[in-house]
Order: structure tokens, then sequence, then C-alpha cells
């Protein structure tokens, strides 16, 4: 029998701790842009049980004043994450030790269709793929 691959985004890959945000944020971090949206990240060391990435959407107050827009880019974006999170996983195989941290921060004050946010996503997965 064949394992399926999980697409989940469970408790554990979500990116909640208030200091690991800040380590993030003030740390000799990295950026990729796609617009609309941005992607920071860093490599930081691997607690026990820790897993190998963990990431958190943004989308700031100023681009959508309504949260329900806010809350729409933010599904649109983990739904995205969760199908293309496989590559970025086999990434981080090559590195045991580290745990990536990853932000992905809307830029743009206008909704995108899924299939747009789908694309940009894979697209800064992938050149994240190329630079680790």
């Amino acid at each position: 029998m064949v394992a399926l691959a999980s697409y989940t985004l469970p408790k554990e890959e979500r990116l909640c701790s208030r200091s690991e945000i800040n380590r993030l944020f003030e740390g000799a971090n990295r950026s990729l842009s796609a617009f609309p949206l941005r992607m920071v990240y860093t490599m930081v060391p691997r607690g026990e049980g820790e897993s190998a990435a963990r990431m958190m959407v943004s989308v700031p107050k100023r681009y959508f004043k309504r949260a329900v827009h806010r809350n729409r880019v933010k599904r649109q974006v983990r739904e995205a994450y969760r199908h293309a999170k496989h590559d970025v996983l086999e990434m981080m195989g090559r590195y045991p030790d580290q745990t990536l941290l990853m932000a992905f921060v809307w830029v743009d004050a206008h909704l995108q269709d899924s299939s747009v946010v789908a694309e940009k996503v894979g697209n800064l997965i992938g050149r994240l793929c190329e630079r680790c």
C-alpha cells in the first residue's frame, strides 16, 4: 500500500510564538517577492520535536480594512502553501538540524483570484528551494 501525501497544515507547522516571529523579522532574514506577496524567511536551530518548516500569513489592515477580506486572503495563501509545502519539506531534509521560518506578507490593496495566489506561492517556494 502506497502512503498518500499529507496536504494538511497542523499546528506544529504554523508560526505562532511571538518570540519566533520577532526572531524572523529582526534577525538576519532574507526575502523574496512575487507581487502581491512577499516572503520573509530565515533558518534557526531546530528544537526537539519541531517541524522542519513553520509558516505564517500576514495581511496588514492598511490594505484591507474589513476583516472578511483579510481572512479570505489568509485562507487563500494557506491553501496554496498546503499544496506546495512538500517541496519545502523535501529541501529541508538536507538540513536536519535547522527549522525554516517563513512569513507570507500581502502587499496589494486588491483581492486576487485563488489561482493567482497559488501560482505566486508556488513561485516563491520554487525560488526558495533554488536558493537553499
